[in-house]
């Protein structure tokens, strides 16, 4: 039974208007970024954070009451789907809860992320006042990715086999998770990535930072500089984290819509973010726990987990409600429970 209530070939003007949305929100971003010529501050870091959250709520929202309306208006839209039997406002609000999970599922996997991009800023020595501009293009170029992703995903997932494998590769994920050492197992390569040994070949590199150009010309030849390498090692693990990302959003929705608009929503507030979890990043030391929970519970939710209901379909309401518990409860745990700093424990050894 076809799950898409919202096919891209009648309703892709909705994309295109939030694509434009999004524009103008990352275009605020960039003159904010060019009128302060001082690093990001805390305090601005978060209230931009908290701003894009909100952006977020207000866009899921918005998609309720637009796909309450249009379904309404519509109600043959409903007809080939699983929702046939339901009544229009019941459906779009479970298309709202949809989209809610998704985004929190997103949000949390994308601060975890920022975890691994601090620890590349670290290797690369990137100095925290360039490092909001190497996130800004690696944004860029996620939205690019996962929209491409996320076509191919939701076309695959029409067949069942497909859900099945996706499934299974996020519990072995989440198991992965669970079993690794967050700043250990992070640890870039550089050298072993084929983007930066593309450019490499291509382009010599210079000594140092030009400033925040990613490009510089030398002695009449054209050099790339170590910032332009890092933005390279960035997209390309952007792309690697697409590959959790993508099924995990799939798993709680398969409408396009959803999934697309929810992934997006959460990797636009990384820029403000990245330095708020920097600044913090000690004190949720257990969040990476209930991340990998929480993707073996979409893995679980999409091979077998629907099968104990009679709809055939895991409530999105208890979706939500375990989401919550898992992602909450661990950085809860983590302020009740702090980690002891590491120079507390290297005195104690001395």
């Amino acid at each position: 039974m076809n799950e898409i209530v919202f096919p891209l070939t009648d309703y892709w003007w909705v994309i295109a208007a939030f694509l434009g949305l999004m524009t103008c929100i990352l275009a605020v971003d960039v003159v904010i970024s060019a009128r302060s010529k001082a690093e990001p501050s805390f305090r601005v870091s978060l209230l931009w954070t908290l701003a894009c959250v909100s952006i977020a709520v207000a866009c899921a929202v918005a998609f309720w009451i637009w796909a309450h309306q249009e379904l309404t208006s519509h109600p043959e839209l409903l007809e080939s789907t699983q929702w046939f039997k339901v009544a229009p406002a019941d459906a779009a609000r479970e298309l709202f809860l949809q989209f809610t999970a998704a985004y929190a599922v997103e949000l949390s996997l994308s601060i975890d992320n920022l975890f691994v991009f601090i620890v590349l800023f670290r290797y690369f020595g990137i100095p925290r006042s360039l490092q909001h501009r190497v996130l800004f293009y690696g944004i860029m170029g996620a939205i690019v990715f996962r929209g491409i992703f996320i076509a191919i995903g939701t076309g695959l997932a029409q067949f069942e086999w497909t859900l099945v494998v996706m499934g299974a590769f996020l519990i072995l994920t989440g198991i992965k998770v669970l079993r690794s050492n967050t700043e250990g197992d992070a640890t870039p390569h550089p050298d072993r990535n084929l983007l930066v040994k593309t450019v490499k070949s291509v382009l010599p590199i210079t000594s140092g930072f030009r400033g925040d150009r990613f490009f510089v010309r030398e002695l009449g030849k054209l050099h790339a500089t170590p910032l332009l390498i890092a933005l390279c090692v960035v997209e390309t693990t952007d792309i690697v984290f697409a590959v959790d990302s993508v099924p995990a959003v799939l798993g709680i929705s398969r409408e396009p819509i959803v999934a697309f608009a929810s992934n997006i929503l959460a990797i636009l507030g990384l820029r403000a973010m990245f330095f708020v979890v920097a600044e913090t990043m000690q004190r949720f030391y257990l969040l990476k726990y209930g991340l990998g929970l929480v993707l073996i519970f979409v893995g679980m939710k999409m091979t077998f987990l629907g099968r104990f209901f009679e709809s055939g379909h895991f409530p999105v309401v208890l979706s939500l409600l375990v989401i919550a518990v898992l992602i909450g409860g661990c950085l809860v745990l983590s302020i009740l429970f702090p980690q002891k700093p590491l120079r507390e424990t290297s005195d104690s050894s001395a």
